[in-house]
């Protein structure tokens, strides 16, 4: 009898070609390169240097570039776990960066208009003397 004929024998190794099959997908397929993270990131910094970062935050600004670098590296090398990890991390500095920044400046527009109220106020002062 042929085994391609044999309907108790075909039953018996479909399940364990499946199984083959699985298994062997499984193992192409990895990790996925984190091209979304690695974006995110990249705006992140981005947006933080436009906030002013670079001046406000230096040391975070210089985190975020630095550990988008060795995500770019990673990448390049195909060790996506850890471009993925350096990515978020990077993300996550340039977001403090951007954040001290725009607190910064927004504590010197506050300077500013308290100035500019003090200024005003002496002027009246001198006007109603």
């Amino acid at each position: 009898m042929k085994a391609s004929t044999n309907p108790g024998l075909m039953r018996a190794g479909l399940p364990a070609l499946l199984a083959g099959m699985l298994v062997l997908t499984a193992g192409c397929a990895g990790t996925l390169p984190p091209t979304e993270q690695m974006a995110l990131s990249t705006a992140a910094v981005t947006r933080a240097s436009s906030a002013g970062g670079t001046e406000m935050a230096p040391a975070e600004m210089q985190l975020a570039r630095e550990k988008l670098d060795k995500a770019k590296v990673a990448m390049n090398a195909e060790e996506f776990d850890t471009a993925r990890r350096l990515a978020r991390e990077a993300q996550v500095d340039a977001q403090l960066a951007e954040a001290k920044a725009r607190s910064g400046t927004a504590r010197k527009a506050a300077e500013e208009l308290q100035k500019g109220i003090r200024v005003l106020g002496e002027e009246l002062d001198r006007k109603n003397k």
